[in-house]
């Protein structure tokens, strides 16, 4: 139950983290390919944030190594990580809430680690029309659908080769998940890397290639997407679905 990509964008090997004296992930292994759509599973409380923080480098690896594109990120400042190509988009969104809506989306923006600008206001004004009629809107005075919309529109100004989406349509309406898959369904076609936690299954399997499964942090299914869909015992035992 193991699938890796061939020539990795971002690998991790042997990771083992947590806060403290709490280890929440132990010897954890997985990697994304270039243009590769990834779900990340796993009940709550599984470590599945946790990873995703680690990567970023919001959290420091206690042990193991974190590879993108070749280079050593492990332990790296969240700001360099960045730069070289990963974007997040947290669970909480994170908006700036006295910032507006373009402010929030200017702040972070530059160009790729290849120079290029695929990603500018008016690209994510053309993805989300919505953002751009409440460009002057503050960050506290949108829906909760408007903010996640305005977090992925943030993370893809910085002209990322990775996004990772933390819960990607919890709590929003159902008009609005349709909204934010439809999004990231055009993020993967453009040719950007994506790694989603998010518990619908049914969506998820759509759009991923392959699943990677946490429990009690650690890395208990790797594997395509169509092995896990045609186990429905591994699904109940792991996800609970």
């Amino acid at each position: 139950m193991t699938a890796n990509a061939v020539n990795p964008l971002l690998d991790v090997q042997n990771l083992t983290t947590g806060y403290g004296r709490s280890v929440i992930l132990r010897d954890v292994s997985f990697n994304i390919g270039a243009g590769e759509t990834i779900g990340l599973l796993g009940r709550n409380g599984m470590g599945k944030t946790t990873l995703l923080r680690a990567i970023m480098g919001l959290l420091p690896p206690g042990a193991g190594r974190i590879s993108f594109d070749g280079k050593n990120i492990s332990g790296l400042r969240p700001s360099v990580v960045s730069r070289a190509g990963l974007a997040i988009v947290p669970e909480g969104r994170g908006i700036f809430p006295n910032l507006d809506v373009e402010e929030n989306l200017t702040l972070p923006a530059r160009s790729g680690v290849d120079g290029q600008q695929q990603w500018r206001l008016e690209e994510i004004y053309g993805l989300f029309p919505r953002l751009a009629e409440r460009r002057h809107h503050w960050g506290n005075q949108l829906s909760g659908g408007e903010q996640q919309m305005l977090a992925i529109g943030r993370a893809l100004m910085t002209n990322p080769r990775l996004v990772m989406l933390d819960e990607a349509t919890e709590g929003l309406a159902p008009k609005v998940r349709d909204e934010i898959w439809a999004t990231i369904r055009k993020i993967a076609a453009a040719g950007i890397s994506v790694l989603i936690v998010d518990k619908n299954l049914q969506d998820l399997f759509e759009l991923a290639s392959r699943n990677v499964i946490l429990a009690k942090g650690e890395v208990v299914f790797n594997g395509p997407t169509g092995e896990l869909r045609a186990n429905e015992e591994l699904i109940h035992r792991w996800l609970g679905v």
